[in-house]
């Protein structure tokens, strides 16, 4: 990762989580995750070596990606956390002010379902999904709240 990175000229932050518990707070709280590795570049979460999609947030290719502006994780990993029942989709954990997400209604505790006429059923697919858009598109979201289904479209 570190080689990948350099090679790139990109500049990061190492942390070692195993040694610094508030590092190791801060991962989780970003990503749900534990023990894998995890890289945060613009606020985006990418979950173990993922080469093409580190590339793209580090802008090798040309063209901007579009961002949501939350902090997502897999929905089953933390309704399993919560004492919920198995779920599907991408836990919403945090919204960036002022961000996509913020001015589409989003809110922490929202688990997206849907994003794009696409199925979500993990945080991968929402990363996924968000990577074959650009920015200025509008783009439909089902999201589940309190138990209720909700449709929203959001410009990204």
């Amino acid at each position: 990762m570190k080689e990948f990175l350099s090679r790139r000229n990109a500049q990061f932050i190492e942390k070692n989580v195993a040694a610094d518990p508030i590092a190791a707070q801060e991962m989780i709280q970003k990503s749900g995750q534990r023990g894998v590795p995890v890289t945060v570049i613009d606020e985006q979460v990418v979950i173990g070596y993922d080469q093409r999609r580190l590339a793209a947030l580090l802008g090798q290719n040309k063209a901007p990606k579009p961002k949501l502006g939350v902090s997502i994780a897999d929905a089953a990993r933390i309704a399993g956390k919560k004492g919920r029942g198995p779920a599907v989709g991408a836990y919403v954990g945090q919204v960036k002010a002022g961000s996509p997400a913020e001015k589409a209604g989003l809110r922490p505790d929202d688990v997206i379902i849907e994003l794009g006429r696409r199925p979500v059923r993990t945080a991968a697919d929402v990363h996924a999904i968000m990577d074959s858009h650009r920015p200025g598109d509008r783009l439909g979201l089902t999201i589940e709240r309190d138990g209720r289904e909700m449709r929203i479209t959001l410009k990204i």
